[in-house]
């Protein structure tokens, strides 16, 4: 299956991946993962991709869709692959929608995590890491065993520079205005399925698995 995770930041939709990756076989992938991946290669486009992100700003759709058109036809995405943070835009589901008829293949389901400004606010600037193991913790739902430690190595951990809470509440202004739209791009091929995001990862996996047996 191809699959599409849509929400805003800080809704779920890395944690939700990954138990579907576990559960199902399929490949996760990340524009977040991919873009902070070729942002830390010192190149010269890694380097003004990394500032772009610093600021909480979006990078272009040009760079967005080469790197994912380059990785979704690989191998290991033969067996199915979920899409987490692409397409933003409709000109991104537009493209990619292009991508895949021309390899003969779809989209087969869109599934749209819910969830209030107030609790990705909060979800997202006490998120903290420790950039050597990229180990995460939450200064509320997840602290370490000492404050500003890694629980392992007791080295410092670290805020990103776009997990703080202005920068969040722009990245969720961006969202509405440009990701929103994609609601009823997919309602109207009727792929679209809501999920409230509210509740434990758990609860909210149960209900993934639900639309995935109804759409496999």
């Amino acid at each position: 299956m191809h699959i599409i995770l849509l929400g805003p930041p800080g809704s779920g939709k890395g944690t939700q991946a990954k138990n579907i990756a576990s559960e199902y076989g399929f490949v996760q992938l990340s524009t977040g993962d991919m873009l902070r991946a070729a942002g830390n290669s010192g190149s010269k486009l890694g380097l003004q991709l990394k500032a772009v992100m610093d600021e909480g700003k979006l990078v272009s759709d040009e760079i967005v869709i080469g790197i994912v058109q380059e990785r979704i036809f690989q191998n290991d995405c033969a067996a199915g692959y979920m899409l987490d943070g692409f397409p933003r835009n409709l000109l991104q589901a537009k493209k990619l929608d292009t991508m895949l008829a021309g390899q003969n293949q779809q989209i087969d389901l869109v599934i749209r995590l819910c969830v209030n400004d107030e609790v990705v606010v909060r979800r997202i600037a006490g998120r903290r890491f420790h950039v050597a193991s990229g180990r995460s913790y939450h200064v509320e739902f997840n602290p370490p065993e000492n404050e500003g430690k890694d629980d392992l190595t007791g080295e410092a951990l670290i805020q990103r520079a776009d997990d703080n809470e202005d920068i969040v509440k722009s990245r969720l202004n961006i969202y509405r205005e440009q990701t929103e739209p994609l609601v009823k791009y997919y309602e109207e091929k009727s792929i679209l399925v809501t999920i409230e995001g509210m509740g434990t990862p758990n609860e909210i996996f149960a209900k993934i698995k639900v639309a995935l047996a109804q759409h496999s």
